[in-house]
């Protein structure tokens, strides 16, 4: 079962521009912990960029202030030109856990971040429940997240995220927490979605193999402090399937981020 085929409409993806960005962490003994270097990046209305690094590399912090949630140290982030200072109304967020509350239902879990915004609940409610039926939960509704598996509870996260139609998408390792197969559908299913509705999405991964997989561009970080190393794009033809990974050219961009983060000493030859 394609679990997440079929989103409902086609949305319309943000730009993003990243500039110079910089993120410093005081610690408790008052030194500075320099999290990110100058950063800058663009993002094309409907691109799906990936970005990996080593633990610690500031990919997760990047997120975090691209979705407003923690504040910069210095340069700008505009998402459709507008600065983000706060949350941005066009943007949905998945985390590497699902953060369900165990006490909501998951129709009332999905719809959460629309009572939060304010909006009108049951102009949205409809969209959860089409939502809940792409991802193969039709029948969840009512069901409490301890009913669910690891994997169902974070196809609802997904929903979660996509019942605001966000013009971006934040991906912060949505799957690392998944066994082996159920990560393989879900990976799989991820692309078909974003094939239907081409909106933008930053995905943030351990896994090389799933950066270029997914990716438009993979976007590789240094350690910490975190900058951009290089900009790959990854020019292999969609719809993309487990055969894809036998090809030469994803060979070649497999090898060319190990070989970057063999030269920063993060991988080593045994």
């Amino acid at each position: 079962m394609n679990a997440l085929v079929g989103a409902t409409r086609k949305l319309k993806g943000v730009d993003v521009a990243i500039t110079n960005l910089t993120k410093i962490y005081q610690t408790r003994d008052g030194n500075d912990l320099r999290a990110l270097d100058p950063v800058s990046i663009a993002i094309t209305p409907g691109q799906f960029v990936a970005i990996v690094g080593p633990s610690g590399c500031g990919k997760s912090t990047l997120l975090s202030l691209v979705a407003g949630i923690s504040p910069r140290t210095s340069g700008t982030i505009l998402i459709d030109g507008q600065e983000v200072r706060r949350p941005h109304p066009k943007v949905g967020v998945v985390f590497q856990t699902d953060l369900l509350l165990y006490w909501r239902t998951v129709i009332d879990n999905i719809l959460l971040p629309i009572e939060i915004k304010g909006w009108d609940r049951t102009r949205y409610t409809a969209r959860a429940d089409d939502l809940l039926a792409q991802v193969g939960l039709g029948g969840f509704a009512q069901k409490f997240p301890s009913e669910l598996s690891g994997g169902m509870r974070q196809r609802v996260a997904i929903c979660r995220a996509l019942v605001q139609e966000p013009g971006l998408l934040l991906m912060d390792e949505p799957f690392g927490a998944l066994d082996a197969l159920t990560r393989e559908q879900m990976i799989s299913d991820l692309q078909t979605m974003w094939l239907s509705v081409k909106n933008t999405v930053m995905f943030i991964t351990h896994s090389i193999e799933e950066a270029v997989f997914l990716a438009d561009r993979v976007l590789v970080m240094s350690p910490r402090p975190g900058r951009i190393d290089i900009d790959l794009h990854i020019q292999i033809e969609r719809p993309r399937s487990w055969k894809s990974r036998l090809e030469s050219k994803f060979v070649e961009y497999m090898t060319q981020i190990h070989e970057i983060f063999e030269a920063r000493g993060v991988l080593t030859n045994s």
